[in-house]
Parts: structure tokens; sequence; C-alpha cells
């Protein structure tokens, strides 16, 4: 690994441990609520600090989904502006997390310490269930959408297809937040 990537990563991890710290420490700063609470106090720039807050939680692997549904319950009357920033931001952090993971060298690290595990994980994803695979993992909330991108990054997914899975996976559990959440309007008032 060259000395680029090399400062690339420490200072991305350590950015990421400082993150992981603060979210450990603040658990109750994460939650909808909160996170509608805290957009709020920008007022006239609120679609504005929605789509910057939503393009830049890539880089901290914060889930998307709290996002998602503080934009849904902030924002009840322009659910269709809700579910384009947050597929917007949510396909943004796949694709930089798809690129980084072959530049950092993700590919040769699991290699190394899983080499049957990839060889496993590689016939899957660029099986032809590759795409469901991705589709399911994205939409399913529980599963961190970041790993299967790190993942098909690592085994050089086709990118099309795979950009493709993650939007679909996404586009349904986003709708169902947007749509069945936003029109809740728990926190207007």
């Amino acid at each position: 690994m060259n000395l680029a990537k090399k400062i690339f990563l420490l200072g991305w991890l350590l950015f990421l441990i400082g993150c992981i710290g603060y979210y450990i420490s603040h658990t109750d700063d994460f939650t909808p609520k909160h996170i509608t609470d805290f957009v709020r106090r920008f007022e006239g720039h609120l679609l504005l600090a929605y789509f910057i807050i939503s393009f830049l939680r890539g880089f901290t692997l914060m889930p998307s989904t709290p996002l998602v549904i503080a934009g849904a319950l902030l924002f009840p009357e322009n659910k269709i502006n809700v579910l384009l920033i947050s597929l917007g931001g949510i396909l943004f952090s796949a694709t930089l997390i798809y690129f980084l993971s072959e530049f950092l060298g993700f590919d040769s690290y699991f290699e190394k310490i899983a080499p049957e595990k990839m060889v496993s994980i590689t016939t899957k994803i660029n099986s032809p269930w590759g795409f469901l695979f991705v589709v399911l993992w994205s939409f399913f909330p529980l599963a961190p959408t970041d790993l299967v991108c790190y993942l098909a990054g690592t085994v050089r997914m086709n990118f099309l297809r795979f950009i493709l899975a993650v939007a679909l996976g996404e586009l349904i559990i986003c709708l169902f937040y947007t749509y069945s959440l936003g029109s809740l309007n728990l926190l207007q008032g």
C-alpha cells in the first residue's frame, strides 16, 4: 500500500473512530426525533440542511434509516423531495464505499484473513442471483447496506448491477418510511 493510501486510510479511520466514540457516548443524539430537532435549527434552510446531512452521512457509516425517518417526519408535505434526497444520499454513499473498498485495499485484506469466504462471497455476488442478493440486503432494515457496498466493491461486482440493486432495495424501504411515517405528521407543530 503506498503512502497516500496509508495516510488516507489512517485519517479516515481516526475520523471514523471519533464518530463511533461520539455515537457511543451520545446515543440519544441519533434518534429520529433528535435528528429532526437538529435539522429544524436551520429554519429557512431545512431542506438544504437535510440534503447536506444525507450526503455526508456516508462518511461516518451512520445508518441511513434515522435520517430517512427524520426527513419523513420533518417534511411530511414534501415526501417526494425527502425520497429523492434520501435515495441520492444513500446512492452517493454506496458509490463512495464501493470504489473506496478497492482503493483502500480491502480486497487484499479480506483475501488474507478469509480466503475461502472471499471465494464464496465473490461467487454469490457475481452469480445471476447476486443482483437479488444485493436488493434484498439493501431492503432489509436491520442489515447495514454499507457492508454489502464494501463486499460488492471488494469482489468487483459489476458497478451498474450493484448500484441498480442498491437503488431498488433502498427505494422500497425509503418509500415505506417516507409515505407511511410522513403521513403521521408526529413532529409538526
